[in-house]
This record gives C-alpha cells, structure tokens and sequence, in this order.
C-alpha cells in the first residue's frame, strides 16, 4: 500500500479515470482514501464492488463537478446529495455517466464494517 500512496494510477474498469492513493489502513477498520481524477470522456460503467466479508460503505464527496455529464447513479443511496454521496458498493449497482465537457473531481473514502 505505501508505493501507491500519492501516485496517480488508472481506475478500475478501464474507465479513464484516475485515482490517488492518499491513505488506507487494513487494521483496526480495513479503509481507503482516494482523490479521484475523471477526466473528460471517462465514465464507470454500472456495476457492484464485491467483498470477501463485512459491508463494504462509500463516502464519495464531489469536490468539482463537470460542466457536463459525470453523474452519479446508484440503485439505492444512503445518502445521494449534490455533493455527498454514501452508498453500498458491494451490494448497489453504481455508475457515474460519461464526462461530456470539464473534469469531475472526488474524495473518496470507503470502508469495511465487520
């Protein structure tokens, strides 16, 4: 986990995101937090984070919207504001539309509950 901290690296599903690892432990609570980048023409398909054991949560707060395009869509938020997102990845389908115009960017924090 500590070569990733403070590098870009592509995000998952060959999306065209970026992310940025900016802290994360695995022990007393498993968490992450991530500065996400989505660039224009970047978009995340719909689709759930699966995990081995616990409930996975997602607190993802929008710190720059795109001047179009880049919506959030989840099944069923806990939370789903402009700019306070809180989910279940790992048992609500989640995606995020295509950025037509600008970058969207996003402080990401997730964690495990056991």
């Amino acid at each position: 986990m500590i070569n990733k901290l403070f590098r870009w690296d592509c995000g998952r599903q060959e999306s065209g995101y970026h992310k940025m690892l900016l802290c994360g432990a695995l022990w007393p609570i498993k968490f992450d937090v991530y500065f996400i980048k989505f660039p224009q023409g970047s978009e995340i398909k719909p689709h759930t984070d699966n995990v081995k054991t616990g409930k996975h949560f997602r607190l993802n707060i929008v710190l720059k919207h795109a001047q179009q395009g880049g919506e959030f869509t989840c099944d069923n938020p806990i939370i789903n504001k402009s700019r306070v997102k809180l989910f279940r990845p790992d048992i609500n389908e989640h995606s995020v539309s295509k950025i037509e115009q600008g970058c969207r960017y996003i402080l990401s924090i997730g964690w495990i509950k056991r």
